[in-house]
C-alpha cells in the first residue's frame, strides 16, 4: 500500500510503474496482480482506501458535541496531527487526487460529499452565544475559516518535501493554538 501510494503520488497515474511498486514493496509482480487486475484497479482501490480512512479515522474522530468553536478546533488539530502522523503517504496521495482535474465524476462526488460532511462536523452544532453581540457570526465564521486555511497553507509550504511521518508537530500545534486564542479574544465575549 505505502509503495503504491508513494509511486502514484510522485509520478501520477500515467507515469507510475507497477514494476517500481513491487520492487519497493518487496513482492513479486504476480502477487500484485493476484489482488488487482491492472494498474487502474490498484489506483481505484487506493482512492477508495484513502477516502475511507479520512472518513473513518479523521472525521470519525472529531467530537461534534463541543459547542465552543475554538475548543473544537483545538481538538480537531490534535486529531488531524495524529492522523497525519499515522497516514502520511495516504494524505500526500489524496493531495494529488484533489489537484487532478481528470478524476472521474464518482470520485469527485465522493470527495465533495466527504468535504461537506467534514464541514458539518467542524462547524455544525456550535453555540453562537459565545460571540460578542455586535459580531456578524456568519462573517466571523468566514474570517476564522480563512485564517485557519491560510495558516494550514503556510504550514504546508513550510513542510513541503519533508517526510511527514518524521515531523514533530508540537510547535505547529502550539503556534496554531496561540492564533486560535487570539481570534477568541476578537470574536468572543
Amino acid at each position: 500500500m505505502e509503495a503504491a501510494l508513494k509511486e502514484f503520488r510522485e509520478k501520477g497515474f500515467d507515469q507510475a510503474s507497477t514494476n517500481q511498486i513491487v520492487k519497493e514493496a518487496g513482492i513479486g509482480k504476480g502477487m500484485l496482480f493476484y489482488y488487482f487486475n491492472n494498474k487502474l484497479d490498484l489506483y481505484s482501490y487506493l482512492i477508495d482506501y484513502c477516502l475511507v480512512i479520512v472518513e473513518e479515522e479523521y472525521f470519525g474522530a472529531i467530537d461534534g458535541k463541543e459547542p465552543d468553536l475554538f475548543e473544537r478546533m483545538k481538538r480537531i488539530v490534535v486529531v488531524k496531527m495524529d492522523f497525519l502522523s499515522k497516514y502520511p503517504e495516504a494524505i500526500n496521495f489524496i493531495g494529488t487526487i484533489l489537484s487532478n482535474d481528470q478524476i472521474d465524476a464518482n470520485v469527485k462526488s465522493r470527495i465533495e460529499a466527504l468535504h461537506n460532511d467534514g464541514y458539518t462536523k467542524i462547524y455544525g452544532n456550535l453555540e453562537y452565544s459565545f460571540f460578542k453581540e455586535n459580531i456578524d457570526v456568519p462573517k466571523a465564521f468566514n474570517l476564522i475559516r480563512w485564517a485557519v486555511e491560510g495558516y494550514e497553507n503556510e504550514v504546508k509550504l513550510r513542510l513541503k518535501g519533508q517526510d511527514l511521518s518524521a515531523i514533530n508537530y508540537e510547535s505547529y500545534i502550539e503556534e496554531f493554538f496561540s492564533y486560535l486564542d487570539m481570534m477568541r479574544t476578537f470574536f468572543y465575549k
